[in-house]
């Protein structure tokens, strides 16, 4: 059994991919693979706690603390990572799908990166602007702030599904051996696992809710909720 997860995926071809590109793949797997996952799933499902007497108690920000955490030291990893492949030796990165992949991924966490540095105040009761009024980006729900969430959200999923055939070609370019395969393919089911057992447990809840509550005095409460399977818990 040892022998056999040990051994390439492809008997046909050796396992050899030089110090770089092992490196290279082991740090954007493990940004891509695991750090943006739990952050995307904190930011999703982790808003408002089990357990937190909500809404008198808002605005609890550890999962917005574990989201920086993880997608921070996954922007470290990629760069560290993309430094690698391209200090790699030219013939172990010839060009193919998941080298192109990689680079679309790349470009769409670039705008997640320069969105959330973009999206304005925050303003309302837990953060009010400098001359003291409750005005933000976000408390206001302005066209600013409207154009991060769409664009945030949106681009943020298509990065991370793309993530996932960017390193399944590049497991197979390399090919890697078979305990990566099962380890990953364990790994992302209990990642889609957990997402569907959240969602279904209704933890997906509107991040302007979870900040400021459900007074409809509050003007962002007016809109309906940004995202697909995004819900509020409504007025108490």
């Amino acid at each position: 059994m040892l022998e056999f997860l040990l051994s390439p995926i492809d008997p046909a071809r050796a396992h050899e991919v030089g110090t770089h590109l092992s490196w290279h793949a082991r740090l954007m797997v493990l940004s891509w693979g695991v750090l943006v996952p739990g952050g995307v799933l904190a930011a999703r499902f982790f808003k408002v706690l089990p357990g937190q007497d909500w809404p008198r108690e808002v605005d609890n920000r550890l999962w917005w603390r574990t989201h920086l955490t993880c997608q921070y030291t996954s922007l470290a990893l990629m760069l560290v990572a993309l430094w690698l492949i391209l200090t790699a030796p030219p013939l172990l990165t010839a060009p193919g799908p998941h080298g192109l992949i990689g680079w679309a991924v790349l470009c769409l966490a670039a705008m997640q990166y320069l969105g959330g540095w973009l999206r304005g105040t925050k303003g309302g009761p837990t953060e009010p602007a400098p001359d003291g009024s409750l005005h933000g980006d976000h408390y206001d729900m302005t066209p600013r702030r409207l154009w991060f969430e769409y664009v945030h959200k949106f681009s943020g999923y298509c990065a991370l599904l793309l993530s996932v055939a960017a390193i399944l070609t590049g497991l197979w370019q390399a090919n890697a051996p078979v305990w990566m395969w099962l380890g990953l393919t364990g790994w992302w089911s209990v990642v889609v696992t957990s997402f569907i057992m959240l969602q279904r447990q209704g933890m997906a809840v509107d991040t302007y809710e979870a900040i400021w509550g459900p007074d409809s005095t509050h003007p962002g409460n007016k809109r309906a909720p940004i995202g697909i399977g995004v819900k509020r818990r409504g007025e108490t």
